[in-house]
């Protein structure tokens, strides 16, 4: 296949399985959470009457795994940019919203490969999925849940040159993104502001969804979930490609 979005797909998938160290890397904070957390917490988590804390917790990981992943493809853009691979791609006679879309796809598709790694992780720690069916729609929220953030990020690093300064503008965007999506916390006790915030955040109903495909345990409906990160996910796909598109080379 000729096609510019395939090429771009098969790009980053190939980059990907190439770096055994960033494969590996990728798997020590959302392992750590999960040890840390999930046997630190299980106690106090089952004493207040929730169940065990590693099944509610391993949800939250594995969305973990994937966003963290997803996000810093973005760099690869100012990557390119920089030692010239961006150009030569851009000035390729294609549309360039092809060249982000392949890109954003190949990234999202590596995003979900990492989560499939950090799920069987969290299997083999303790955590045991409710039934086998419930992971094919796991992998489409995972698979949703990466494309959001691939779009993101790409969006971001299209409007920056600096390499320095994008991990601290990820890390600043997904730091809160992640603690207030209940991915460490049930959302159904929180009133006030801090749920408005919490049903603002965009990775809320990713994680809920996942955490009913993987536990059955939901607190906002998954059709609710399937349609907002769905929605959302290709709203940041177009702006990320009207962003792109507009990279002076």
């Amino acid at each position: 296949m000729n096609s510019p979005v395939y090429i771009m797909w098969l790009r980053q998938l190939k980059k990907y399985w190439r770096s055994k160290p960033r494969v590996i890397g990728a798997l020590g904070q959302p392992i750590l959470f999960l040890l840390a957390l999930g046997f630190g917490f299980g106690p106090i988590f089952e004493q207040a009457g929730q169940g065990s804390y590693i099944q509610f917790l391993a949800p939250g990981v594995i969305a973990m795994g994937v966003i963290f992943t997803a996000m810093f493809t973005g760099i690869e853009v100012i990557w390119d940019r920089q030692f010239g691979f961006l150009k030569e791609t851009l000035v390729a006679p294609v549309p360039r919203w092809k060249i982000m879309l392949g890109r954003t796809l190949g990234g999202a598709t590596v995003a979900t490969a990492q989560g499939l790694i950090v799920l069987i992780a969290c299997i083999i720690i303790g955590f045991s999925p409710s039934s086998i069916y419930g992971l094919i729609l796991a992998l489409l929220f995972m698979f949703l849940i990466a494309l959001f953030f691939t779009a993101m990020g790409t969006a971001i690093a299209s409007k920056m040159e600096d390499m320095q300064a994008f991990p601290l503008i990820m890390n600043f965007l997904m730091m809160p993104l992640f603690f207030l999506s209940g991915a460490l916390f049930p959302i159904d006790t929180l009133d006030g502001a801090i749920k408005t915030v919490t049903l603002l955040d965009p990775l809320t109903y990713g994680v809920d969804g996942l955490r009913f495909a993987l536990t059955g345990m939901s607190s906002i409906g998954i059709i609710t979930d399937l349609l907002v990160i769905g929605v959302l996910s290709i709203i940041v796909l177009l702006i990320g490609s009207k962003l792109f598109s507009e990279i002076q080379i």
